[in-house]
């Protein structure tokens, strides 16, 4: 019990220092990205930049002070070995590609091999996912041992959620927020599972995405770029691995795809919509998710919103699954999917209304006139 409590206070501890330094560094990280160039132009409707939403040039690299918030509480509070040494190497030459592309804007496919060799770094330092385990309920169900495969699985896994939070960072707020929600549903399960080290480093990311988020709630003062947005893919891709394909149990396999499932999704829809039209899936366009809900009639604010909510539902059920099992965890999830699908539809319903009602109400003005 001493330990356990021992072990939040260290999570509590580092979310606090990465928190703190984050919150601190990120107006140096403005005025450098100013310096650099590193800024993010307004897009012009009809062109290919339309995708960016804001009115006026926003600095990028915020991502900087999340990484320098991440780093030393990481440093201060979690014991230095192999995998985590890995992990921060790797992480260290993610932020720094994101820097450059941030600046210079550079092309997806070098970007893709250096993210391929950063991944390299973590399994050279331990971080494997060496099995899956059996989809089914039974206990003692075993798995199955990916021999060889293990390390093209664990390269596939750690790019493909780098790039699923690089590809969700569309809105003010979107990717720090979901991640937060993430991070903090990964500290839950490590605490559960007296996985200290990992609760420790997901609480450090969580605080420091918190200490940026108020330079970066609409309207943002500065953008984390991919210099944050990419590292924090990476910590969470590798943290998932320390923390939760280690498990005999269905939760290995499971757990990581509900609790990222935001991101996972909107890369994928994203990825099959462009492939179904004949396009490059690394095309840079509005068929992500937020963008959808933009063009159905959703204000900026409100999209986070709902993504947030998603976002902490399947947070939500990936704690579950690991207190109560993967059947209840399911209808939770359907439950709470439901329940805000139908909220969605009545507000946009009753915002159809009402401006169909302000358009009569103007017509009436203009006709009395």
């Amino acid at each position: 019990m001493l330990r356990s409590y021992s072990t939040i206070g260290s999570v509590a501890m580092a979310a606090a220092v990465g928190l703190v330094i984050a919150l601190a560094t990120t107006p140096v990280a403005m005025q450098l990205a100013t310096r650099l160039g590193a800024i993010d132009m307004p897009g012009k409707q009809g062109t290919d930049s339309e995708r960016h939403l804001h009115a006026e040039p926003t600095p990028r690299m915020g991502g900087l002070a999340i990484y320098l918030g991440f780093f030393f509480s990481v440093l201060l509070f979690v014991p230095m070995g192999r995998k985590v040494g890995s992990m921060l190497l790797g992480a260290t030459v993610i932020v720094l590609l994101g820097i450059l592309d941030d600046i210079y804007d550079l092309r997806a496919g070098h970007k893709f091999l250096v993210q391929v060799a950063a991944a390299i770094i973590a399994v050279l330092g331990g971080n494997e996912i060496t099995f899956f385990s059996r989809l089914t309920m039974a206990p003692h169900a075993g798995h199955f041992n990916l021999g060889w495969l293990s390390i093209p699985v664990t390269l596939v896994w750690i790019v493909l959620i780098t790039n699923a939070v690089n590809l969700i960072d569309g809105l003010d707020g979107l990717a720090a927020g979901v991640s937060t929600i993430a991070a903090i549903s990964l500290v839950v399960i490590a605490l559960g599972y007296s996985n200290a080290s990992v609760a420790i480093i997901t609480g450090a990311l969580a605080g420091a995405c918190v200490g940026f988020l108020p330079y970066n709630l609409t309207p943002a003062k500065i953008f984390m770029g991919d210099t944050g947005s990419t590292f924090i893919g990476y910590i969470l891709a590798v943290a998932s691995i320390q923390g939760l394909f280690k498990f005999y149990a269905i939760i290995s396999f499971v757990i990581p795809f509900f609790m990222l499932g935001l991101p996972i999704f909107d890369v994928c829809y994203a990825v099959l919509l462009r492939v179904s039209h004949g396009e490059s899936p690394l095309k840079a366009d509005r068929k992500h998710v937020h963008y959808r809900l933009l063009d159905m009639g959703f204000s900026k604010k409100q999209t986070v919103a709902v993504l947030y909510i998603y976002a902490a539902i399947l947070g939500v059920t990936a704690v579950v699954i690991t207190t109560t099992g993967l059947s209840r965890a399911l209808v939770l999830l359907l439950l709470l999917a439901t329940t805000g699908l139908l909220g969605s539809r009545q507000f946009l319903e009753r915002r159809r209304k009402l401006e169909r009602r302000e358009k009569q109400e103007k017509e009436g003005n203009s006709g009395k006139k």
